[in-house]
């Protein structure tokens, strides 16, 4: 017999989500992108742009060690009742070996503005356009991340903000 024998983590959870903030549902994605050392913290795959809509990052490249996960997400998000947007990934940045967890998904939303992180890609401007279209109320910013983001973050994992 198991040592714990109540509900498991994910109905403890949203149990949490329920009381605390008044979730009404809550929606799991399955595996984070290449390079995260958190295995999968949602600021680097999907974010809400309203209470209806969410950008999710996408790899086309079959070969790319994100392809599949991503894929596997983004089946998941079509399943909910979501508008679902795509966001590109950049190309692979390596430091010291490593592959970093570069992701346009972790934006910084401000009261009248929204950092992007950006990497000297040519993927840059699909993410800062498709950011533009999700917020047209407030100003999207690109910001050079390609040094930040060696820290296995960028500008969300960064912050913690509070827009009124």
């Amino acid at each position: 017999m198991p040592a714990f024998a109540g509900p498991g983590p994910r109905v403890q959870i949203e149990a949490r989500l329920r009381d605390y903030l008044g979730a009404d549902r809550v929606l799991w994605l399955r595996n984070g992108i290449a390079g995260d050392d958190t295995h999968g913290h949602i600021d680097d795959l999907a974010r809400f742009t309203d209470a209806e809509s969410v950008v999710i990052v996408s790899e086309p490249d079959p070969s790319d060690a994100n392809h599949e996960p991503l894929l596997e997400n983004f089946q998941l998000l079509m399943r909910s009742p979501l508008r679902v947007r795509t966001l590109p990934m950049p190309a692979p940045l390596v430091f010291d070996g490593q592959r970093l967890p570069a992701s346009y998904a972790n934006f910084y939303i401000a009261n009248h503005t929204v950092l992007v992180p950006v990497f000297n890609d040519p993927s840059d401007r699909v993410a800062l356009n498709t950011l533009a279209e999700c917020f047209p109320e407030r100003r999207v910013i690109g910001i050079n991340c390609v040094e930040l983001v060696w820290g296995l973050g960028t500008l969300h994992c960064m912050t913690q903000q509070q827009p009124r």
